[in-house]
């Protein structure tokens, strides 16, 4: 069972270019996928920035969808 999950995390932890690619060799377009990622490495490299952004967010969101 160790080769199954080892193969697993190896084929998830790929390159997103990689995960692209098609059949034919051509990329698909998947621009949830880029703007996830895109995510992910800007809250990586600035996490303090990610962070105000999620807080404004939430309470524009908290504000404005208030029940009362």
């Amino acid at each position: 069972m160790p080769t199954t999950t080892t193969r697993a995390k190896s084929q998830t932890s790929g390159s997103t270019a990689n995960q692209k690619m098609g059949a034919q060799g051509t990329c698909d377009l998947q621009p949830t996928v880029d703007l996830i990622e895109y995510a992910k490495t800007y809250a990586r490299e600035k996490p303090e920035v990610a962070a105000l952004w999620c807080l404004g967010i939430g309470f524009v969101l908290g504000w404005k969808l208030k029940p009362w």
